[in-house]
Order: structure tokens, then sequence, then C-alpha cells
């Protein structure tokens, strides 16, 4: 059903929390008269302090009221305006790329710019080896070599080479996942362009940029010229308001979204999060909220960026930035609104990311491993609350559980920064006493599945509750293993019984 821009989908408070829908329930959902559907003439909007409001100059001197994503789109075409459903070109602030998409993108860019050619701009290229590290494997190995000679030949400025595979410490270039990695080291910047090579690039949304994700083809363009052909989204808004309870995390708010709109329910959209819920989240927080935006099918997730975005990028980067934000009157698509302090931890069940259900209802499934990490569920709040869980519980795991930190400076964290309420301990110390296996080498390991060796794969078909991202079958590895998708508060919890379990039951 299509919504006209003014459409607000609420959700009550005795309709939160309710019972699992398939990944079979109709679309006629949205149709029942249980969902009160009422008409605005004006779409409630987030609206900045005056002090970080941009500079009109940076998109012209439009008086038509535009979303932020909308007016990043116009900065970067240098146009006044611009409207959802339009083509533009736009010109790319950052271009990033992985290990297993350079080859690709590098031989399509020497075949169509010339073996001699030279790259738009070196420093706005940062290349990222995370996907197929710690393997045996000698073609996952070519592909980081690959990146390599590209990246000396063509003299790029961000290159984060790993050549010691056997001691990740041993390479002080090398980061981990690439989406975690991009923001740690401050490549992630409100109002600007970020593409790259993976899908899950829609994380930095979490900063208030247009991120998403492109294909090999696209990159090898980009790289050429410093431009793309993009069509405008138009912009769904996410209103989440109330308190966040202590047992939950971002991975359930998204999780219920995905699970309200389907798989395809934000196809080639922005999804805007706003309200007193995202206003206190952490930018980790936010962007986990953003990475999964590309489950919905979204072509960008977007969180305005406020002192919180600011505190974090103080010590991560000294490029200028201006902020950009929704006007009061933009028009949205559709409006969606949500009482978050309503909500229950939830799941998603195999095979989909929107087949959501309540952890509490899944409580009878037997699982064979935990597995935490990935650019969704591995950075340091990540682990911070899977001890969290460990030391309330007080127990040891029943299944073996997996922890792969996203990128090296996780790593760290999880041996030096101390849990809180834990007494001084660590989140390696607490990690170990629950019989954890210890932390891994950070890469993306095993939420794409891989090479066979790759760490915490799915080898065999077993039962699986991980913070990943996608659930899909064979996404780990076995194609008849059983992705259970939960927060890292659902995945501790459930590694200390053995079965999905809700965390509530420990915390």
């Amino acid at each position: 059903m299509a919504f006209s821009c003014s459409s607000i989908i609420t959700y009550k408070k005795d309709q939160l929390g309710f019972c699992a829908f398939p990944s079979s329930f109709p679309s006629s959902f949205f149709t029942d008269k249980k969902c009160n559907k009422t008409i605005s003439k004006k779409i409630v909007s987030l609206v900045s302090p005056q002090k970080n409001k941009p500079n009109l100059s940076a998109v012209g001197s439009s008086k038509t009221p535009m979303t932020a994503t909308e007016k990043i789109l116009a900065r970067a075409c240098e146009k006044s305006e611009v409207k959802a459903g339009e083509n533009a070109w736009i010109n790319v602030d950052v271009l990033m790329i992985n290990d297993i998409t350079c080859p690709g993108v590098c031989g399509t860019f020497k075949r169509e710019f010339g073996n001699t050619a030279k790259v738009w701009d070196r420093e706005k290229i940062v290349v990222i080896p995370d996907h197929y590290i710690f393997t045996n494997d000698e073609r996952a190995h070519r592909n980081v070599d690959t990146a390599r000679d590209f990246c000396v030949e063509q003299d790029i400025k961000y290159f984060y080479d790993i050549q010691d595979r056997s001691n990740f410490r041993a390479n002080p270039d090398y980061k981990g996942v690439c989406h975690v990695a991009l923001a740690q080291e401050g490549h992630c910047r409100p109002g600007e362009v970020l593409l790259g090579t993976d899908s899950h690039t829609t994380s930095a949304g979490a900063f208030g940029q247009f991120a998403t994700g492109v294909g090999n083809t696209d990159a090898a363009f980009i790289l050429g010229t410093g431009k793309i052909l993009l069509k405008v989204p138009a912009t769904l808004r996410f209103v989440l308001d109330g308190e966040m309870p202590n047992y939950l995390l971002a991975k359930d708010l998204i999780l219920n979204i995905i699970g309200e709109i389907s798989m395809s329910g934000a196809t080639y959209k922005t999804m805007e999060f706003v309200g007193t819920t995202i206003e206190s989240l952490t930018m980790e927080e936010r962007m986990t909220l953003c990475n999964m935006v590309v489950e919905a099918g979204g072509k960008n997730g977007i969180v305005a960026a406020d002192r919180t975005t600011y505190k974090y990028l103080e010590d991560k980067t000294s490029t200028p930035y201006e902020p950009i934000f929704s006007d009061e009157k933009a028009r949205f698509q559709a409006e969606y609104r949500f009482d978050v302090s309503e909500l229950e931890p939830l799941v998603a069940k195999p095979h989909s990311p929107d087949n959501r259900a309540l952890a509490r209802e899944c409580n009878n499934v037997k699982i064979d491993r935990v597995y935490i990490g990935s650019c969704t569920g591995g950075k340091t709040e990540d682990f911070m609350a899977a001890a969290k869980v460990f030391l309330a519980g007080g127990k040891t795991v029943k299944v073996p559980t997996f922890l792969v930190p996203a990128t090296q400076k996780v790593w760290m964290d999880l041996y030096t920064l101390e849990v809180p309420g834990s007494g001084g301990k660590t989140c390696s110390q607490i990690f170990e006493e629950a019989g954890c296996d210890p932390p891994a080498s950070p890469s993306c390991a095993a939420c794409m599945g891989g090479p066979k060796d790759t760490y915490g794969r799915l080898n065999e078909p077993k039962v699986c509750v991980s913070t990943t991202n996608r659930n899909f079958p064979g996404r780990m590895g076995h194609i008849e293993g059983h992705v259970y998708l939960a927060s890292p508060y659902t995945a501790a919890a459930s590694a200390l019984t053995g079965f999905v379990t809700d965390p509530r039951k420990f915390l």
C-alpha cells in the first residue's frame, strides 16, 4: 500500500511487544484495523538547534523544503535543490573498497580508463581488507595482494594493509571490518557522500551523511571520475520515542522495524531515524541501526548529527564538515512511530531478517553455538553488553561461543576497558570466566561464510544465535544452517542456556 507524504503510521501501546509474525505474514497487515492510520497536514520533524544549522550557501538558496538526504545530494551535485525520483550526477567525498571487491573494481577501472590511468583523488579513496583475511585460501590472499599492488601503483593514501596473517597485531596499518574502521579512522563526516563496495556501507549514515553501497562497475567509474549518477531516494521517517529499557539494544529496534515493513518495505528509500530514543543512542548504536536498513531494501539510513556525533568526531578528524538537517516542512513519503518503552527483546528467525519473533517465544529452540561479531554486532559496546549479561548470569556458557572483534581497536578494548559494575574486570576476563572462546583476530570472519577454514564458520547444519545482519540459507556457511539474528544481550543470554533466550532472564 502506498502512503502519501503525510501518512503517519502509529503503533499504539497495546500493539507493541506483540506476538511474532512469520515471514509469510501478508502485506495487508498495514490495512488491518489494528493499525491506526491517521492523516496529518504536517510531518513532525527533528528541529536542530539554530547554531547547528548549515549555511544555506552549501546547498544553494532554494526555498523548497528538503529532507536531509535531498540536501546532501543537492550539495554534492552543486544544485540549489533536488527532488525524490530525479537523477543527479553526484560528486563523491569518500569511496571505500574492500578486499573481495578490489580486484574487480581495479580491473574494470583499467579496462575502461587505461592501464596508465590515475584515480581521481588518491586521498579520497579508502581500501580496507577485512572479509577473507585469516584463512589459508590462496585466492583470498591474492585479493589482498591485488589491492596492495593497486594502492602502491596509485599512491592511495588510506590503504589499511595486512601482510602477517599469523599475528594481526604485527600489522599496524591493519584495522579490520571496513564499516567500523571507517568511523574509527575519521572517514565518516556529517553532510558528506560516502560510497562503498559493500551493502552495509549504510552504517555511516549514523553520522548524518549519505552513505550507501555500490557495485564494482560503479566503483570503477568513481575511481576515474569522482562522480556517480544516482536517483534521489524518497524518505521514510521513523520516529522512535520513549525511554530505552535496559534489556534492549539498537539491534532490537531495527529488527522490529524490518519486521514491520518487511525486507522490501524501504526499497530504494532513505530511512531517516528521529525521536527522543534516537537522540539518546550512542554513535555505535546508531551505526547498528543504520547498518541494517539495507535489510529492508533501504538505499541509505540517516541520523541527524548532534552533540553525540560531534563528541565522537573530536579526536578522529580534522577535516572540516558541515552538518545538514531535514527541513521542518520537508516531504516524507511516510512516517512510522514507535513507543520504544513497550518493546521486548526480539530475534529474526531463519531465513530472513524480517522473520521477527519475540525472544521469549523461541525459548524452546535448542542452539549449537553463539556468534558475537561483525559490523553490526562486533563493536566495543556490543561486547560490553554481552559481558554485562555473562556477569549478571554468573554461569558458564552451554554452547561454543565465538567472539570476533570488528577492529584492532575493539580487540584492544576487550583487554583494557573495565566493564561497569564488574569490580574492575575487563570483557576478556569475563568472557574467559564464562567459558567463551578467546577473542579472535578482527575481521568479518564467519558473517559472510568465507573459505571453510574461516573462524566460526558453520561447516555443518547447526543452529546459531548471531549478532550479524543476515540469516539467509548459507550466509554463515552451511546451506542447511539455521541462524537467529539477535542483539548482543540476547546472544549472550542464549549462550548461557543453550536455547534462544530472552535476556531479561539475567538482566
